[in-house]
């Protein structure tokens, strides 16, 4: 069996990190990308950068309206999706439940549920109907192993993992594939936005650790994308070197 060859893709969370780092290796497959994220003035940036033709979407995903009416705004040469990279998504301080901020718990559940939900809602209807896509969401490491303060943002990233696996069993019989790649600890602007742009407390997490790069998880989501057609990759976990599992806490008295 060959290798697909997805033609056109869309990005969300575009603008930076991950999602920046899958438009670029995706533009140098020389596929058309659909470039989505809340900053037009950093989408524009972006979409001067790349060899490829885009079209941008300023857009934040937690609002189902803007969602539907963005999507439905996408021109016929971009329209016919094969790929969508549900990247979009967030971590909100790492307070301890009792002490968290619940308007970072609904921020983190908007994005990283709702508006990834939406998303891949807004595009299965047209996947069905060519009987051919791939949905890849970007979970994370935190929905399978908890750690302290890791509350919320875990229980969102446990939800995108199972949520694949419910549309894959959903899909079957189809030819639409649909995986979760699930990173560790990377580099990028993720720990600043956690730390509401203390960047000296975000670079301390990552300090002498060699964490992953955006670039190096790009990687990754490419091999999934353009892994052989007639193969599903459903789960695909990554971390760098440096990290590995915790024991188990105990509480002595």
């Amino acid at each position: 069996m060959t290798n697909s060859n997805p033609r056109v893709a869309l990005i969300t969370g575009a603008t930076a990190g991950i999602g920046q780092a899958v438009a670029r290796k995706f533009s140098e497959n020389g596929m058309q990308l659909i470039l989505a994220a809340r900053r037009r003035e950093k989408l524009e940036e972006l979409t001067n950068s790349l060899g490829t033709d885009c079209h941008i979407l300023e857009l934040d995903i937690s609002d189902r309206a803007a969602v539907d009416k963005a999507f439905n705004s996408i021109p016929d040469e971009f329209s016919e999706i094969d790929v969508l990279v549900n990247n979009a998504g967030l971590a909100l301080g790492m307070e301890s439940a009792s002490k968290a901020d619940l308007n970072d718990w609904d921020e983190m559940i908007d994005t990283n549920i709702k508006g990834l939900v939406y998303c891949a809602r807004t595009v299965l209807p047209g996947m069905v109907s060519r009987d051919r896509g791939h949905i890849i969401n970007i979970g994370s490491v935190a929905g399978s192993y908890p750690y302290p303060g890791g509350n919320v943002y875990g229980g969102t990233k446990a939800f995108v993992r199972q949520f694949s696996l419910n549309l894959r069993a959903d899909l079957l019989g189809t030819q639409i594939r649909v995986s979760c790649v699930e990173p560790g600890a990377t580099k990028t602007e993720f720990l600043t936005v956690r730390f509401k742009g203390d960047s000296e407390k975000a670079e301390s997490m990552l300090k002498g650790a060699n964490p992953m790069t955006a670039s190096d998880v790009a990687e990754v989501i490419n091999f999934v994308a353009t892994a052989p057609s007639n193969v599903n990759i459903n789960l695909l976990e990554l971390m760098p070197v440096s990290q590995a599992f915790a024991p188990f806490a105990i509480n002595r008295t």
